[in-house]
């Protein structure tokens, strides 16, 4: 089956089941969800809706790390107006350094007194959005002013899990083992631990997450599956745990390669090494190529931000679903490999990515604007993972500041939210929760695409149970129709009461500056609860969270 045909035959993708007894439907209602009280999919990690962050243009640097000095509020030269915001969605886990820039990195350059740091060509000061900085700026020559000590402190004023990408390109195993025993080991047991006392923490770190390097097809290395096999054998064998259970992630394909995985666990199956702590597949697919089929050119394929019409509001989606092909795909394959299921996919790389131009400062290297149009695709993206519950362990949205798909956008004392931080904002009450069998349908989206006819769903989302509360999160990708949505129970349930809340706006470009930081940001969506069932019209261009508790 082609790609295009997928999508649009799978449209109501995790809602595969057949029914029995349909409850009656309203007879005004045009669009409607049955979610199955009883039919749970599984616990969707909340490791799902983590974030991440790269040394790259403004991420780390007036992002993250102002410098203790600053005159924007900080807590020991980290910005405390993005600590705050993490906190209030509960960012569960940040990767870091990289990325690219992890393929590059010496984490010994990043510790010890600031002072005395090594200052370093950063992976990207080769990148065509590069040129228009001067002289030694940051994001040119990196300074190693933010490392590991600074990272596992923003981790832990945020909340967050630090998740490691190691450096397999052009640093040995050796030096991923001593990175492991500088975060883990016991305090006063080595010399590393020894240095991470003199460096603030005499306590260790405890880090879980290990990426064992990072986009190895490409500018990890520009390996074959199989040397890379070969890699990941030497990196991962016999790493002391420090008492840790860890939790490596190989990297994975970029997109749906299946020659990638099935090579690179053929090579492992072939040496009889399947090493219990490997307990995620790393996965990356960004959605880049709006040419609706022109070229497959990395550059050429690219399309602006800001400026797009209703096709290339539709044409985003139509790519991004992708995802769930994706999702299906390669845990169908690792299930070959992998028949105790103890791998997940982990997603630690995914958002739309346009040409440059749209960046709010300078500094912001692959910064992009925001609009309401990423917020729905964000949302369908986290949406397929709450569906796939059993299949995805982790994910990363990239990234969280000053950059693709950004959360936040900061450039010296000035700070704003973007129309995805608002998803995340909305989306938080699905972690931890079980995910629940859910369909929906609803009258199909038509656009014309190269002046052929294609459809999308009309409708999509994703449900979960916590205790006695539902949540139900849908959008409604269609610019012109509200949905007047039949929202029922299957199970024995009565609703006690329901609230609602929204994304949305009357301009499709919607988005958030420095100028006007509210002008995209959630409110009140009103519906009525009876029984076993509620009903709720969806705006147009939308996304919606319904939470329904149960009496």
């Amino acid at each position: 089956m082609d790609r295009r045909r997928f999508l649009q035959t799978s449209s109501l993708a995790g809602a595969a089941f057949a029914f029995t007894a349909r409850p009656a439907w309203s007879a005004t209602a045009d669009s409607h969800v049955e979610i199955l009280l009883d039919e749970s999919v599984g616990t969707i990690a909340p490791e799902i809706y983590g974030q991440f962050t790269e040394h790259l243009g403004g991420v780390i640097y007036d992002g993250i790390w102002v410098g203790e000095n600053s005159t924007v509020p900080n807590v020991g030269g980290i910005r405390k107006e993005i600590v705050d915001r993490m906190k209030q969605i509960h960012v569960p886990v940040v990767r870091w350094p990289g990325g690219c820039f992890a393929d590059s990195y010496d984490w010994r350059d990043g510790v010890g007194p600031s002072k005395e740091r090594p200052i370093r060509t950063n992976f990207w000061a080769d990148d065509p959005d590069a040129q228009r900085l001067k002289g030694n700026a940051v994001q040119l020559y990196e300074t190693n002013a933010f490392g590991t000590d600074e990272f596992m402190r923003f981790c832990h004023l945020s909340g967050a899990e630090p998740y490691l990408a190691s450096n397999l390109r052009s640093l040995p195993a050796m030096e991923f083992s001593r990175w492991v025993e500088y975060c883990n080991s016991p305090e006063g047991s080595t010399t590393l631990a020894k240095h991470r006392a003199a460096n603030g923490s005499p306590a260790p770190y405890d880090v879980k997450y290990w990426g064992v390097g990072n986009e190895s097809w490409g500018c990890g290395g520009n390996f074959e599956p199989e040397e890379y096999a070969e890699e990941f054998r030497r990196f991962t064998t016999w790493v002391p745990h420090y008492g840790v259970p860890l939790s490596f992630i190989g990297s994975g394909p970029n997109d749906n390669n299946l020659e990638w995985t099935n090579s690179f666990f053929e090579a492992l199956r072939r040496k009889n090494y399947m090493p219990r702590e490997l307990h995620g597949w790393s996965v990356h697919y960004y959605t880049w190529n709006l040419s609706m089929g022109e070229t497959t050119d990395w550059v050429a394929g690219k399309r602006d931000a800001l400026e797009f019409d209703e096709t290339g509001w539709y044409e985003l989606f139509l790519q991004g679903l992708y995802m769930e092909e994706i999702v299906r795909a390669q845990w169908g394959l690792l299930g070959e490999f992998d028949p105790g299921r103890n791998i997940k996919l982990v997603v630690d790389e995914y958002g739309a990515w346009y040409k440059p131009g749209t960046q709010l400062d300078p500094t912001h290297m692959l910064g992009q604007q925001v609009t309401l149009r990423d917020a729905l695709l964000t949302a369908m993206t986290l949406d397929i993972f709450n569906r796939h519950a059993e299949k995805v362990g982790m994910a990363a949205c990239a990234q969280l500041v000053n950059c693709l798909n950004a959360l936040f956008f900061s450039q010296e004392d000035k700070f704003i939210t973007t129309p995805v931080f608002h998803v995340f904002d909305m989306y938080a009450a699905h972690q931890g929760a079980q995910s629940l069998r859910v369909n929906f349908s609803s009258p199909q989206v038509h656009y014309q695409r190269k002046g052929k006819a294609t459809t999308l769903a009309g409708l999509l989302g994703s449900a979960s149970m916590r205790g006695k509360t539902v949540t139900v999160t849908a959008t409604n990708s269609d610019l012109k129709n509200p949905k007047l949505t039949e929202i029922v129970l299957r199970g024995s349930a009565t609703i006690a009461s329901a609230e609602a809340s929204v994304l949305t706006d009357t301009d499709m470009h919607a988005h958030n500056t420095f100028a006007q930081p509210n002008a995209v940001q959630l409110k009140k969506l009103a519906v009525e609860a009876q029984g076993d069932r509620l009903t709720i019209t969806l705006p147009p261009a939308s996304v919606s969270r319904v939470t329904i508790q149960l009496a």
